[in-house]
């Protein structure tokens, strides 16, 4: 069955597909408790201006983390249909032009949450000193 297709070893889709979920359901509870205790930080405006930002950048990441999980789900889709076809002439069912996309999308992705994650590092050690 498709959904227990093995994307890499101890991996199979139905698994990507409950880590999507799993961290929809934990990033949801962890903005809830976040929510809360920021605002008991936050004394005066200028507090304010620089806590707000910082979750902005923690919630776009998750949900840019989410995202990749999502999109490798759908390549791993595509796999199986295309290994369900049988036909071989482009790897997976995608053209050079889509490889090229996806692993350029996905390089993209990945170093620009290494530096929103670096930028929001500095911002909390900034807020803490």
């Amino acid at each position: 069955m498709a959904i227990d297709y093995e994307i890499f070893e101890g991996k199979s889709l139905s698994d990507l597909f409950k880590d999507i979920y799993d961290n929809s359901n934990r990033n949801k509870e962890q903005l809830e408790v976040l929510m809360k205790e920021v605002v008991g930080f936050i004394k005066d405006g200028d507090t304010a201006v620089q806590i707000i930002p910082m979750l902005k950048e923690y919630l776009e990441i998750n949900v840019k983390n989410d995202d990749q999980l999502v999109k490798m789900a759908a390549v791993v889709q595509r796999i199986i249909a295309a290994e369900s076809k049988g036909g071989s002439e482009d790897e997976f069912g995608l053209s050079e032009k889509e490889k090229e996309q996806l692993m350029g999308a996905l390089e993209d992705a990945a170093s620009d949450l290494q530096s929103r994650a670096d930028e929001i590092d500095d911002d909390i050690k900034t807020v803490n000193n």
